[in-house]
């Protein structure tokens, strides 16, 4: 799982298919039904157009797709979330982050056990409570289509905005954001314990938003175009 971590962040666009036969060149001889569970497991979809692209919760609203054309003009402007596995050195976390597509500041963030919404939802209560976006951003994954994540949102007049089949490239913010967090942290040290990535994923959150200049932002750090003209009230 760790090292289908490594690859697929490198390649996020390794079908099962794919990564079968790159693991069989590096001598993992791996089952691809098995290869499937893995990444159903670790939370992975490829990106690239296929059928049935994500899976939401049956019975739960789907929202339109409200991006296309559209360019990310300001902060809170538009904002998404998305979820990657993080390895530690015996077993795994799940991370999810929120992000301002305009400044690349990461507004909240939270770790878990388990696939659950419950911890989407109340990272995405804390974001709201500090701030307001016009558009939120998701794929159709069971945590973002639940009703009590989706309830937040129009509950503060934000709109629902979710990936359609072959749209995931419009995730690319956060899918640099995993890469960045993964080889610039997660992949340097050794995690034994929750805490000790919760830990780590803190610093270097704080790092990205106040210290990294990001080079799709002119050089700039996050949080200083953030705020320089940002509708949230706290910072």
């Amino acid at each position: 799982m760790h090292l289908i971590d490594e690859l697929f962040t490198e390649h996020p666009h390794f079908g099962s298919r794919t990564m079968q036969s790159v693991l069989k060149n590096k001598g993992h001889h791996v089952n691809r039904k098995r290869l499937q569970r893995l990444y159903h497991l670790m939370g992975l979809e490829a990106i690239y157009p296929k059928k049935n692209l994500s899976k939401p919760t049956p019975g739960h609203k789907i929202y339109p797709y409200l991006l296309r054309g559209i360019t990310a003009s300001y902060p809170d402007h538009i904002w998404s979330t998305d979820i990657t596995y993080i390895r530690m050195q015996h077993g795994f976390v799940y991370l999810m982050a929120i992000i301002d597509w305009f400044s690349r500041y990461v507004l909240d963030w939270a770790l878990s056990t388990t696939l659950e919404s419950d911890f989407c939802v109340e990272t995405l209560r804390r974001a709201v409570d500090k701030g307001h976006c016009e558009i939120f951003n998701t794929d159709q994954g069971s945590q973002f289509t639940a009703t009590k994540f989706t309830n937040v949102l129009l509950s503060a007049d934000i709109k629902i905005s979710m990936d359609g089949k072959g749209r995931a490239l419009d995730n690319v913010f956060v899918e640099r954001l995993w890469r960045s967090v993964k080889y610039e942290k997660i992949y340097l040290y050794e995690f034994n314990t929750v805490s000790e990535v919760e830990q780590a994923i803190g610093e270097y959150f704080e790092f990205y938003n106040h210290e990294r200049p990001h080079q799709g932002i002119e050089k700039r750090y996050p949080a200083d175009l953030y705020y320089a003209n940002s509708r949230s009230k706290n910072q």
